[in-house]
């Protein structure tokens, strides 16, 4: 998506945000990884993932075209079958342009699939000013659990049906304009301190801010961008930048709890390799730093928690041996290194959507996952995380999308920088 949009209007208004070196975007950097695909046999096991995490997003949808609910993809699997989430969503619109492009289905079917969401999305499911609910009832569309109308989920939903858009053409492409044309960007903006929030509900109005690093860059760019209500580009530069570092390394400018998946999930669709902002950040380079530091804390954690090490790492929110834990991540972390939590839980998306930041070591940790621990892998690939510091050990039951999707998304990027295009 990023080279293609960056042609039009999205590409123009980014470069208010980021500055550019002498080379040109799509150029080699130093710090890309993914052309040691063109030197090496591809390993196996990025196929296999790949490809099962594909059907995730194929076979968990709804595919009843009477319901209003169609083309609706669940949170996870085989848990809540009845509740879909808006970021699952999205990343299965661009997993979906993926299995096209790879031959796992027809690209009529996949055509269908995607034009019949986007129908759904724009017609179906409730929204305010272009924004949508975070969690939906999978047959009816309608909003599910009080949820909270999401801004980053929006944001995700948009970055997958405008790779649809650009993939498909035509209707599709038509349906995935007019989703993202009827976003009131401004609307979710708190003005008086110049961020977005994060969340707005009826009953409560609005809540929290983006105001500290983490996986928000998608809301400025497409903000940005905006043909019809743009935000102020300078948005940007509003959330805090707080430096850290770990076991003597380089500083970077961490996320509160430290989750790796904060430093991929907006450079699953926008590649910003060669590129430094206003204030010289380069932010790929940040998640270099950030991914390396995480890795090194499982090493150097090893003795404590047997999980941890050298080819099991990537601390991220995911599911435990307790339930869903957002706060899983290692350090640095909140303002005194206190806000992340660690029980031993590792999660397999957290290497494998770090593939484009270290090839070699998140290859080795997924190789290491389906060498040594069958119980992780399922039906849709690797299960959602393991704990063998508890007893019994422990393996999720659930895949959850957006760490499929954020697995499928990386790994197409590292073997051919599809999304990116």
């Amino acid at each position: 998506m990023c080279r293609k949009l960056f042609n039009n209007t999205i590409f123009v208004l980014m470069l208010t945000l980021l500055l550019i070196p002498t080379f040109t975007i799509g150029a080699t950097s130093t710090s890309s990884t993914n052309d040691s695909t063109t030197n090496k046999k591809e390993p196996e096991i990025l196929e296999l993932e790949s490809r099962k995490s594909f059907d995730f997003f194929w076979q968990e949808a709804n595919t009843n075209k009477d319901s209003k609910g169609y083309g609706l993809i669940r949170d996870r699997a085989p848990g809540n079958s009845q509740i879909s989430s808006i970021a699952s969503v999205g990343f299965g619109l661009t997993a979906i342009a993926i299995g096209a492009e790879r031959g796992w289905v027809t690209y009529e079917q996949a055509y269908e699939r995607v034009l019949g969401t986007l129908n759904t999305l724009l017609n179906n499911v409730p929204q305010e000013n272009g924004f949508f609910y975070h969690f939906l009832d999978m047959e009816t569309a309608k909003r599910a659990w009080n949820s909270e109308v999401s801004i980053i989920d929006t944001a995700i939903a948009l970055c997958g049906a405008l790779t649809a858009g650009e993939y498909f053409g035509g209707e599709v492409k038509q349906k995935a304009e007019q989703l993202y044309k009827r976003v009131n960007w401004p609307w979710f903006v708190d003005n008086k301190v110049k961020q977005f929030y994060m969340a707005y509900s009826p009953e409560k109005g609005f809540q929290g801010h983006w105001d500290f690093y983490a996986e928000q860059f998608m809301l400025y760019f497409l903000a940005a961008g905006s043909p019809t209500f743009p935000a102020d580009p300078n948005l940007f530069y509003s959330f805090q930048r707080h430096y850290g570092s770990y076991g003597g390394g380089k500083r970077f400018i961490h996320s509160w709890f430290g989750s790796i998946f904060t430093y991929q999930f907006s450079f699953a669709w926008f590649d910003l390799r060669n590129m430094v902002d206003k204030s010289g950040v380069d932010w790929w380079e940040n998640s270099v730093i950030a991914i390396t530091s995480n890795r090194k804390y499982c090493i150097d954690n090893k003795g404590k928690f047997k999980t941890f090490g050298e080819n099991s790492w990537g601390l991220t929110a995911c599911d435990g041996p307790k339930g869903y834990e957002g706060r899983y991540g290692a350090p640095p972390s909140g303002y005194n290194n206190d806000q992340h939590y660690v029980d031993g839980t590792v999660p397999p998306a957290g290497a494998t959507g770090s593939i484009v930041f270290l090839p070699d070591e998140s290859i080795a940790a997924l190789e290491y996952y389906y060498k040594n621990y069958p119980q992780l892998w399922g039906k849709y690939g690797f299960k959602d995380a393991y704990n063998i510091d508890v007893k019994p050990a422990w393996y999720a039951q659930d895949v959850i999308g957006i760490d499929k999707g954020i697995t499928l998304l990386m790994i197409e990027n590292y073997r051919n920088e599809f999304v990116w295009k």
